[in-house]
């Protein structure tokens, strides 16, 4: 695959997809309509081509990191703009609201946007119901395999939809808050990474992190809805 050229995107089926939290020991579920997801993280290459922005480090095919949510939500937009399509996301004033206040979702848009969490466990799990979706060090790169460092995108086995690098190699953004009660601006990031044990690279893990912080090993991947998405999940929190 050319992975500067375009973005291979995977039709996921509709279903139900029940969440659980365990620092509150709390659970909610979310009913999904099918969308499309993209097979691979957005690596480097892409990244730097659409936005204009040299990578961080060399390697077409490593995962972009060290970007921001904010980060992601442009190149959200410029993808869309690139390929024709309505941008998921309006930004307001600096696009930058600490309490996430200056962006809106137009769930109508055809454009690309982050997953909502529901929709990455969803896509995570491929229909299984355990901790992961096939033997740990067959699925991913964590820290009992990867030699500390980040891998290039497609190198282990994908999941039954065709799915790579779900757990393990980058944490992904998703669009949720975290728990806005306690946490604020914070928002999700799901499937683990390079440096994380193994118990972090479960189809329901989740971790946060606020939205103008850049990390080593945080990514991300896009979605876009064949019609008017949801946009709940962590409403419950």
């Amino acid at each position: 695959m050319d992975f500067k050229a375009r973005v291979e995107m995977t039709s996921v089926p509709p279903g139900r997809v029940t969440l659980s939290d365990r620092r509150t020991q709390r659970s909610w579920s979310v009913e999904l309509a099918p969308y499309e997801i993209a097979a691979f993280p957005v690596t480097r290459a892409l990244y730097g081509e659409v936005t204009g922005q040299a990578a961080a480090a060399a390697g077409d095919r490593l995962p972009v990191v060290s970007v921001s949510w904010w980060d992601a939500v442009r190149f959200c937009n410029a993808l869309s703009g690139r390929e024709g399509l309505a941008p998921a996301y309006h930004l307001h004033a600096d696009g930058e609201g600490v309490e996430g206040e200056d962006i809106e979702w137009d769930a109508s848009a055809d454009g690309y946007r982050l997953p909502t969490e529901a929709e990455w466990e969803h896509a995570c799990r491929a229909g299984t119901s355990g901790p992961r979706y096939g033997p740990l060090d067959e699925i991913a790169w964590y820290r009992g395999n990867s030699l500390e460092r980040v891998h290039d995108v497609g190198g282990k086995r994908p999941n039954a939809w065709g799915l790579y690098d779900m757990l393990g190699n980058v944490w992904d953004w998703c669009w949720d808050l975290y728990d806005p009660e306690v946490y604020g601006a914070y928002r999700v990031l799901r499937g683990g990474g390079w440096f994380d044990e193994h118990w972090s690279c479960r189809a329901s893990a989740r971790r946060r992190s606020h939205p103008t912080f850049r990390v080593d090993d945080v990514g991300f991947r896009v979605v876009r809805s064949f019609g008017p998405a949801r946009q709940g999940g962590t409403s419950a929190i």
